[in-house]
């Protein structure tokens, strides 16, 4: 433990004197270099205040560079290319994609993870955003609403593992679910193997965590909405409903648009849960489970491996695209 901590201090200030260092060595660099004739003080001056943003700069692009960029080109290359990554195999990658029954089943469930989990975390968060301002104790549930996002994908799977446990006929059931399912008079159930639904007791984890991202954002949304314009509905007669409805949704669609995105980015990367409550099993894989398979199970398939990292940045690229988009044309109205 402590040779960990002293690892971390030295990291830390390793990397704060290299900032320093740099900061100061690039501007002492730039001034000598252009203290060469260029024309005019003025000119010099110019010169160097379109230069100097690029000296700060380059340390983050050289870093996106080389762990963002150089992996995508990579990666988009290898799609081309057999098991091994040595032959040219042209499309056939991509036509394989396409009749794979893995890919078939995986590209199902994403669709389903995307249908659901964006939607019920979003609505999920907005509820309990309006409802907790009512109550006394509102402050107490938001916490407790919130909490699971300070637990990684993979401690909620360890958790929801107890929740869905089954023990099989017979043996005693410590699972709250199928406590709940025998304490009614029914029998136990492996819910992580039951075909099709298995997928939503997935997708009630990243429900869980995300409800409390949601609730946060549009919390903060919703006190944004004039308060006399809520008055005013009162007055007039209208019901809580319809103030929410017809007033307070309207004023946060801009906000619910934004979470409803950035969730739908986490769930098209979805890998933990999923890896943590079946590996995959039972027909519950998606995208980046499969790809995980193909790559670092059974030998390793470059070719194959690479073309499904691309089919899910590819899904990535629209919902990216609307995001940046929306945020223009709100910068626009500006």
């Amino acid at each position: 433990m402590t040779d960990q901590i002293v690892q971390t201090l030295t990291a830390v200030v390793v990397s704060i004197a290299f900032c320093l260092l740099y900061f100061a060595g690039s501007n002492f660099l730039l001034d000598r270099i252009i203290s060469l004739p260029v024309g005019s003080l003025h000119g010099r001056e110019l010169v160097r205040s379109k230069i100097r943003p690029w000296l700060f700069l380059a340390p983050a692009l050289l870093l996106l560079g080389i762990y963002l960029l150089y992996p995508l080109v990579e990666t988009f290359r290898l799609s081309f290319y057999d098991p091994r990554g040595e032959t040219f195999v042209g499309l056939a990658n991509y036509q394989w994609v396409f009749v794979d029954q893995g890919f078939l089943i995986t590209i199902r469930n994403n669709f389903m993870w995307l249908l659901v989990v964006p939607a019920a975390a979003t609505i999920a968060g907005l509820i309990v955003a309006v409802l907790a301002d009512r109550v006394w104790w509102g402050n107490f549930a938001k916490s407790m609403v919130f909490m699971p996002m300070a637990i990684s994908f993979v401690g909620a799977s360890v958790i929801w593992k107890f929740v869905f446990d089954y023990r099989g006929p017979g043996s005693e059931q410590i699972g709250i679910l199928n406590a709940i399912v025998t304490g009614m008079g029914f029998p136990p159930q492996a819910w992580v193997t039951l075909p099709f639904w298995n997928n939503f007791f997935l997708m009630a984890i990243l429900v869980w965590i995300q409800t409390g991202f949601a609730m946060v954002i549009l919390s903060a949304a919703l006190r944004g909405v004039p308060t006399e314009t809520i008055e005013a509905a009162r007055i007039d007669g209208a019901s809580e409903i319809q103030i929410f409805f017809e007033i307070m949704v309207p004023q946060v669609m801009s906000t619910v648009l934004v979470v409803w995105t950035t969730i739908t980015i986490t769930v098209l990367k979805v890998f933990d849960i999923v890896m943590a409550m079946t590996g995959g099993q039972w027909d519950t894989s998606v995208l980046a489970n499969l790809m995980y398979d193909w790559m670092f199970r059974g030998g390793g398939d470059y070719g194959r491996s690479s073309t499904l990292a691309m089919v899910l940045m590819f899904a990535v690229i629209p919902v990216m695209a609307f995001n940046i988009r929306r945020f223009r044309t709100e910068e626009a109205q500006r």
